[in-house]
This record gives C-alpha cells, structure tokens and sequence, in this order.
C-alpha cells in the first residue's frame, strides 16, 4: 500500500475495467474519483467493502463544461491529481458500415476518442500546475488499437485514434513530467463482453466461442502502471485472455 495515499480519477468507473480498476487502485491506498454517466452505478462501487476512499462523480465525458467541472472538483477536494485512467467507452451496433448512421458513428467518436481528449486535456492542466509538478495518463486502447473485428469501424477507428492520442501526450507532457502509456485490452470477462462466451463473429465469417480472461487482472496490469515512478513508463502494454484468436491467423 502507498504511504502516502495518491489520487486518481478512472472514468467509466461503474461497471466492466473501469470498476476493476478503480478496486485495484483503491485497494493499494489511492483515492479514487468515480466518474461516469450513472451515478447509481458509481454509488453502488463507492459502497463496495474497502472502497471509503471513493468519490462518486456523475459526469459526461463528452460535454467540456462537464469535464471542467470534474477536474474544478478534483483540484478543490484532493489540490492534486496522480493518476488518470481514461476508459469511458461506447460501441456501435455491428452492421455493416454502410448501414451504420451518422449519430451511431458520431456518438462513438464523441466518447472514446473526444471523451479521452477532454479528460486528458483537464488532467495535463492539473498536473502541470500542482506541485510536486507531473503524474501519468493511462488510456484504454484495447486489441481493436491493432485488429478490428467485423463490422466494427467506429470502435476500431477511434481506438487506433487513441494510440496517436497516446503518444501526443507523451511527447507534449514530457517536460511537465507528465508520462503516458496505452493499455490494449483483449477479452476480459464483463458485462459487456460476456456475448464472446457464447459466440461472436469471426473474420472468416463463422461464429465462435472465446476464451476469456478476469477483469481483475486488468485492474492489477494498470496498477502496475500507475505505480512506477514517474522516471519510468510503460509505454503500451497488452494484456488478452491467452487463447483469444489475436496473434497469427486466428
């Protein structure tokens, strides 16, 4: 446990990775700003045995006087922020691209891609200015960073934005001391992706089981990335359930 408690704020923090984050990071004595659309799903996490330390926030990451108003809350309550995961995302119904439409498309944009920008942008603010100067942004970018599945084109696209997204924020924040890394997520078991258990489509065209691996173990890999020091960065890391068809050809 850190001796001395830090702060950090995982947004999509009621459910799914975000959920398992925040535990994780809580469980090794930070303080955790819940931010998401529901509240009643950040309260029922803030409740959870061992979570004290949290604080519920109800925010839209897509909104810019939402955000300014969370990150207006975080200096005022904590003067400091160490640690953000940026995580809210959102996916699009899996049709063909052609039949997707233009809010279907622009609602995955402005969460996953406009979302993460304006909660990084609100965290580089903070951290530059508070002192001890700098603290580290981690950004869900999952396996759809580097492969799509079929019918996928918003997710993938925004999440192959957030690797550039990344790596803007490691270069700007350098000499704030302010470090980035990417963790690329594959087939972690939630709410969200319990389908791929039974059945999901594949590139060749068939349908097919999964494996699965714990959401914990994500929230235990971006642990491992919060705590480093800031002199040293895991710029991207993968983590996937084992047997995922990922590497090689299925």
């Amino acid at each position: 446990m850190n001796s001395t408690p830090k702060v950090a704020l995982v947004t999509g923090a009621g459910t799914g990775i975000g959920k398992a984050v925040a535990l994780a990071l809580l469980g090794d004595g930070y303080s955790v700003v819940l931010a998401g659309r529901r509240a009643e799903l950040l309260n029922a996490v803030a409740a959870l045995p061992g979570a004290e330390r949290a604080h519920p926030f109800a925010c839209d990451v897509t909104q810019p006087e939402a955000v300014n108003a969370l990150f207006a809350d975080i200096k005022s309550r904590y003067g400091r922020l160490d640690v953000l995961f940026n995580n809210a995302g959102i996916g699009a119904p899996a049709v063909p691209m052609d039949e997707l439409t233009f809010e279907q498309w622009q609602s995955v944009v402005n969460v996953n891609l406009t979302g993460s920008f304006l909660c990084a942008q609100g965290a580089m603010r903070l951290m530059k200015t508070q002192t001890p100067q700098g603290g580290r942004i981690i950004n869900n970018g999952s396996i759809s960073a580097h492969a799509p599945r079929p019918n996928s084109a918003p997710y993938t696209s925004t999440k192959h934005a957030i690797t550039g997204l990344t790596k803007s924020i490691s270069l700007d924040g350098r000499k704030y001391n302010i470090a980035c890394g990417q963790i690329d997520i594959g087939n972690a078991l939630t709410e969200l992706s319990a389908r791929m258990a039974k059945g999901v489509p594949q590139a060749h065209g068939e349908i097919a089981v999964e494996p699965m691996m714990d959401v914990a173990q994500v929230g235990e890999a971006v642990l491992h990335m919060a705590s480093l020091p800031l002199s040293a960065n895991v710029q991207f890391m993968t983590i996937m359930a084992t047997n995922m068809p990922f590497v090689g050809r299925g």
